[in-house]
């Protein structure tokens, strides 16, 4: 997945590029949880479906990567691998994961939230850049 982390005195700031807005909210997903534990000990097994909606793209790409971290919380799992498609006003996800194991997946930086600070979103290009507040 195409991301790059920035430099940044105090979370975690991350520029995601793709050939689609899509690929760029999958990449995204793919920064955030890469910075939380080790990914590649992610094995995809089971699959998890939700949908979002906004009234902008800033307001999508937050409500996305909040509700992941939801999951991701309240569920306690990890995702490897996301499937996006914009949809009207919304999106609707499939991502793929398992259960979080502190021994098999390394914790690296625990994610406490989304942040509208420094968040752009770039549709020609198409990229974005969010920052997740640790």
């Amino acid at each position: 997945m195409p991301y790059e982390t920035l430099d940044h005195t105090a979370d975690i700031l991350v520029r995601c590029t793709g050939g689609t807005m899509e690929e760029c909210f999958e990449s995204s997903a793919y920064a955030m949880f890469d910075q939380m534990i080790d990914i590649s000990s992610v094995d995809g097994n089971t699959e998890f479906r939700f949908r979002v909606e906004a009234d902008n793209i800033e307001d999508l790409l937050y409500s996305f990567l909040s509700e992941l971290l939801f999951i991701a919380d309240s569920e306690s799992v990890v995702m490897n691998s996301f499937n996006v498609s914009f949809n009207g006003n919304g999106l609707s996800c499939e991502a793929y994961g398992e259960p979080l194991d502190i021994k098999k997946h390394m914790p690296k930086a625990e994610i406490k939230a989304i942040t509208y600070h420094m968040m752009s979103v770039d549709e020609s290009e198409p990229s974005l850049t969010v920052l997740f507040d640790v």
